[in-house]
């Protein structure tokens, strides 16, 4: 046998030996996720070191299957190590990845970021400092808001994320109930699932949610009664709009500081509680349209003193428009178009010095003053279609006379010439005791 042989034998050998020692070594490794720099040797380098036999040298080269460092943890091929930069990172990586399994449609291909251990940057995702532990890295937010993902539930996954604080996932296709596991989620203060397809009854595990401000769950499929409770909620934002409950507003409410309440386009019944505007005094935006709402219209309506839009179109509110309106300084929309509505249209409300849209159209008014005659004119005000003898676009006087017909009454009529803003008080409103009195 010649020595070039011998000696090419010896290099076979002492390379499946190198090879192999390497092998054995990373297999050796432990299969769990390895947080940080914990459980991380440090790395030898290998590629410039050689192995002597004799006068024979063999260069021999790193193994490419080896666990990578940082600052690029990713899967390694042989072992299935993750490497995460945070433990908290590491909890929820099976929830997500749960999560995506189930996603039945994914038309802008969101899911294909959401591949290894960097879960910060898969899309919609975002990370921060929990409050618990500002060193820590976690994912504190999520904002699906309109990738038109489809999943049947979000259970599993929204309820599982202990360090979400906002959670936005309007306009997707997700379905289901919301898990009443939500309620421990210790910082979640923004929730926004609106428009997607859930339905059931009204998600009462908020209830339990002292830290939620904002709540959004619009355009979807609940239904039933909402609990009175909500309303005494600690939250800036309420939207319930476009959905299928069907009940009344709640009476006897203390104080709150909602400022954005939208209840339109559901089946709420029944008329407008007083308590409602006493407790809501700081809302800005009231969207009551498109409902079943009776009774006549409470003067407590004009304690709403931030309104800038207030609109409850399209129900069965009947009476004279209280005097009190014109306490509403800061209003640019009103609508009160599509009711029963009736009497005159009051000139200190056509006085707003901020008003942009009032509409009345659809009701039965009778008479129009001076000052509403010219936002008549200038397109601010839309009386079409009620009882009012000179103008055009009127209702026939046989559809007035038949309405008319009915006996019309309100209890305490005495407050719709009472102005709360207004002191001293105008001619012909009441003293102020009857008009704090029930």
């Amino acid at each position: 046998m010649s020595i070039k042989l011998i000696l090419s034998c010896l290099c076979i050998i002492l390379i499946f030996l190198a090879v192999n020692t390497i092998a054995i070594s990373i297999n050796r490794e432990t299969l769990e996720f390895l947080i940080g720099n914990r459980g991380r040797g440090e790395a030898k380098s290998c590629k410039n070191e050689n192995h002597k036999n004799n006068k024979i040298t063999i260069p021999l080269e790193c193994p490419k299957l080896a666990v990578p460092l940082p600052p690029t943890p990713s899967l390694s091929l042989k072992t299935g190590v993750l490497v995460f930069v945070d433990q908290r990172l590491a909890v929820v990586y099976p929830i997500v990845q749960k999560f995506k399994s189930i996603i039945t449609s994914d038309r802008h291909g969101i899911t294909k970021t959401w591949v290894g251990s960097d879960i910060c940057s898969y899309k919609g995702f975002f990370c921060d400092n929990p409050p618990d532990n500002k060193s820590a890295i976690a994912v504190a937010s999520i904002d699906f808001n309109g990738f038109q993902l489809a999943a049947p539930t979000l259970d599993g996954f929204l309820d599982q994320l202990p360090d979400i604080a906002l959670f936005h996932a309007n306009s997707n296709y997700f379905s289901g109930t919301i898990s009443p596991k939500i309620a421990k989620l210790p910082y979640l203060y923004e929730l926004d699932i609106s428009n997607n397809l859930f339905s059931g009854s009204f998600p009462s595990a908020v209830l339990g949610m002292n830290g939620l401000t904002f709540l959004d769950i619009r355009f979807n499929f609940f239904s039933g009664s909402i609990p009175p409770q909500l309303f005494t909620q600690p939250l800036d934002a309420l939207f319930l709009n476009n959905n299928n409950f069907m009940t009344s507003l709640p009476d006897n409410l203390g104080s709150n500081h909602i400022l954005f309440l939208t209840l339109a386009n559901n089946k709420f019944i029944g008329p407008l509680p007083r308590s409602i505007f006493k407790a809501f005094s700081y809302l800005t935006e009231v969207l009551l349209l498109n409902n079943q709402l009776t009774g006549c219209l409470p003067y407590e309506i004009g304690l709403l003193k931030e309104a800038i839009v207030f609109d409850a179109g399209n129900n069965q509110l009947t009476g004279p428009l209280p005097l009190s309106l014109a306490c509403l300084e800061k209003v640019e929309q009103l609508n009160f178009a599509g009711n029963l509505l009736f009497g005159m249209v009051p000139e200190l409300v056509c006085e707003l010095e901020n008003l942009v849209n009032l509409s009345l159209s659809d009701n039965y008014f009778t008479t129009v003053g001076p000052l509403c005659r010219i936002l008549i004119e200038k397109g601010l005000l839309d009386v079409r279609n009620n009882c009012i003898p000179d103008l055009p676009f009127q209702r026939s006087v046989v559809e007035c006379a038949n309405f008319f017909a009915q006996p019309k009454f309100c209890p305490r009529m005495w407050s719709y010439t009472y102005i709360p803003c207004k002191t001293p008080f105008i001619s012909g409103s009441m003293i102020p005791e009857m008009a704090s009195s029930p």
